[in-house]
């Protein structure tokens, strides 16, 4: 079954097929491109391109054309307006919604779709999931097991998913929770934890299968305002690994401090894209200026 009308046009697949072989095709007019990792973390794997993405739900448009190319390493801080499609963007990057226009890839594979023919074809279930294995996603609210410890939380899906044994799994979630600052937390259950605690926890799980690139969705936005730092502190650190990251947030301070590239949004659509210095300090849209000095106190600079 086709799924993107957009993608009829033999050319048009031809075009795909050629970048799932080669994964260096030049990027489309248009395209939003990340600044490279820095050089203290080189990474070889995690490259994430977007290109010309569309979303509608009902009658509502909600990205319109989107492309954006992430480098290996790379750091990408998405800001913007609530219902900028912010979320929606990074939630068709691992096939969570499905795009009606445009096509993902990571390290030249496409993501929840294969060219079959002329055409786009979604793959089966089981492809897609496994597909996902590689793409770490970290949610608002936490989406821990209520009935599962910390340390089994984080160990459920290598063992599941990739048939990891338990005690191999159990050895690694250790090592992640002592990454997360939460090793003698280990035995404790979700109820027991404060919320900036579960979603260190949940920054583990999201490691555990070490994926090639990690999804945050505005990853504070359900704490405590006191709770905060000790989420961001975690990514801060993450940011130095090599893993790619591609954050949604609306801690304009963390953007400036991880980001290699701060991608503004705006009614489903790139605005403007740049490095923190060039968005904050000097926009060159109107939205983008408009935007900032809504949001970010008189006192902040880069």
């Amino acid at each position: 079954m086709s799924i993107i009308a957009a993608r009829k046009d033999s050319a048009a697949a031809a075009q795909v097929e050629e970048k799932k072989a080669a994964a260096s095709a030049a990027a489309p007019e248009g395209t939003t491109t990340a600044q490279p990792a820095s050089a203290d973390r080189p990474a070889t794997r995690g490259q994430v391109d977007i290109t010309n993405v569309r979303k509608s739900f009902g009658a509502t448009e909600v990205l319109k054309g989107v492309s954006l190319s992430v480098p290996p390493g790379g750091v990408a801080v998405i800001v913007g307006p609530s219902g900028s499609g912010k979320s929606t963007l990074l939630r068709t990057i691992n096939h969570l919604e499905k795009v009606d226009g445009g096509y993902i890839t990571i390290d030249g594979e496409l993501v929840g779709y294969e060219v079959r023919g002329n055409k786009l074809h979604e793959l089966r279930e089981k492809d897609i999931l496994k597909q996902r294995t590689h793409i770490g996603m970290v949610f608002q609210s936490f989406n821990l097991f209520p009935h599962l410890t910390a340390l089994e939380n984080v160990i459920e899906a290598p063992i599941v998913a990739q048939k990891r044994s338990k005690a191999e799994a159990r050895k690694r979630g250790l090592e992640l929770l002592d990454r997360v600052g939460l090793k003698d937390r280990a035995d404790a259950y979700p109820r027991q934890l404060s919320g900036g605690q579960q979603q260190r926890v949940a920054i583990a799980r999201a490691l555990a299968l070490d994926p090639k690139i990690l999804l945050f969705d505005e990853p504070t936005s359900a704490l405590d305002p006191e709770l905060v730092n000790e989420v961001l502190d975690v990514i801060r650190e993450l940011a130095k690994s090599g893993t790619t990251l591609i954050v949604v947030t609306h801690e304009m301070g963390f953007a400036r401090d991880v980001a290699d590239t701060v991608v503004f949004m705006d009614q489903g659509q790139i605005v403007e894209s740049g490095t923190p210095q060039d968005i904050f300090a000097n926009p060159r849209e109107e939205r983008t200026r408009s935007f900032f000095s809504k949001v970010i106190e008189p006192a902040f600079n880069i």
